[in-house]
């Protein structure tokens, strides 16, 4: 995994009557559960160029390659004896678990040292475990105690590993500059993303026990603003439509073998909070079953188990009007919903239509809770 791209080192330039604010920032070396955040060691550059060397690794990022142990000695050697990030400066930080180097943080403030860039890289074998977002989380949680005011980082859109940490951490997704990042000769799309310190506040303090009590209710003149408000993680927008297209969907409505789709929907409400929103297509004679079309939650939410939730309050209703069956379909992709559906019973039809696996959920045998 590798994030924000390397060829990015020049730090945010400050503006004009901008003054350095000489709190303290973090001091080396960090500790997290699992991990270690140090400077970068002589003895590191041999580790450092072989997971520099790695395609997958280097796939997204704009280091020469073959990524030689000299050029990784001459890298390390530049970063002096820097005890933690410095203003007007990039300080690239070792990631060490149990005394290895598994990956590196790299960390730009402006002149001020109210801004940051942040890049991330984690060895092959210690991917898919959390750590990257850990080690991460950690640094810019301990720079924004010392003062910072935004963290920004960019990263190839290809790259969903990349968006998912930031999104973890609570990154909120700023656009695409289109042909901004000049890349092993080429010009590629930038995906920008940010996080304020007031931002990654509220975000570390959102819910994330799952809640007493899930309703579907009515969207209403009082509520519509809050379902507007919904969204998921950029990511995630390949898998879910964003609210604005549900609503066009459920106004103007497609058909299906020449018969107009018929909407179903409702808000999820959490503890008496707006967190998402579920919408079939019923039963009509070109659409024999119901179709689960939507179900989005916001991201704010997510993981709390209320999917699930609000999906088995739908089968209940679908029980009680005499239906058997409900259909789903999901595009495959990395963060899509497939393994949601598969845990909560849907079996695959072995049909794909227009690129979406159908599955199916029989209602009678259905234990959801």
């Amino acid at each position: 995994m590798a994030g924000t791209r390397d060829f990015l080192r020049g730090p945010v330039e400050p503006r004009p009557r901008a003054r350095y604010d000489p709190r303290v920032y973090p001091v080396l070396p960090l500790r997290t559960p699992r991990l270690i955040l140090r400077a970068l060691r002589a003895t590191d550059a041999s580790m450092l160029a072989a997971y520099r060397n790695d395609p997958e690794v280097a796939r997204y990022q704009d280091w020469p390659l073959p990524y030689t142990d000299d050029r990784a000695a001459e890298f390390i050697a530049e970063q002096g004896d820097a005890s933690g990030p410095r203003p007007a400066a990039w300080t690239q930080i070792g990631i060490d678990q149990d005394g290895l180097l598994i990956g590196d943080l790299a960390v730009g403030l402006d002149g001020t040292g109210k801004l940051a860039m942040l890049g991330y890289t984690l060895c092959r074998d210690r991917q898919g475990q959390g750590l990257a977002t850990e080690a991460a989380g950690a640094l810019i949680d301990a720079l924004f105690e010392g003062g910072l005011h935004r963290v920004a980082a960019t990263l190839d859109p290809a790259n969903i590993a990349s968006a998912m940490l930031l999104e973890r951490l609570g990154f909120r997704y700023e656009g695409r500059a289109l042909q901004a990042a000049f890349v092993r000769g080429a010009w590629e799309d930038d995906d920008r993303y940010a996080i304020l310190r007031e931002e990654r506040v509220a975000w570390l303090a959102r819910p994330l026990t799952p809640p007493n009590d899930v309703r579907l209710v009515e969207v209403t003149a009082h509520n519509r603003r809050a379902v507007a408000r919904l969204a998921t993680h950029p990511s995630q927008e390949r898998f879910v439509a964003p609210m604005a297209r549900t609503f066009q969907h459920a106004l103007i409505p497609e058909d299906v073998n020449g018969v107009p789709v018929v909407p179903w929907f409702r808000a999820i409400e959490a503890d008496g909070e707006i967190v998402g929103f579920l919408m079939i297509a019923a039963v009509t004679s070109g659409h024999p079953r119901p179709f689960l079309w939507r179900l989005l939650i916001d991201r704010g939410h997510q993981g709390r188990g209320i999917g699930r939730r609000a999906v088995a309050l739908l089968v209940d209703l679908l029980r009680s009007d005499g239906q058997t069956e409900l259909e789903v379909s999901w595009h495959d992709g990395r963060g899509g919903p497939e393994g949601f559906y598969l845990k909560l019973g849907f079996v695959p039809t072995g049909q794909v239509v227009e690129g979406e696996h159908q599955a199916v959920l029989q209602l009678r045998s259905a234990g959801l809770s």
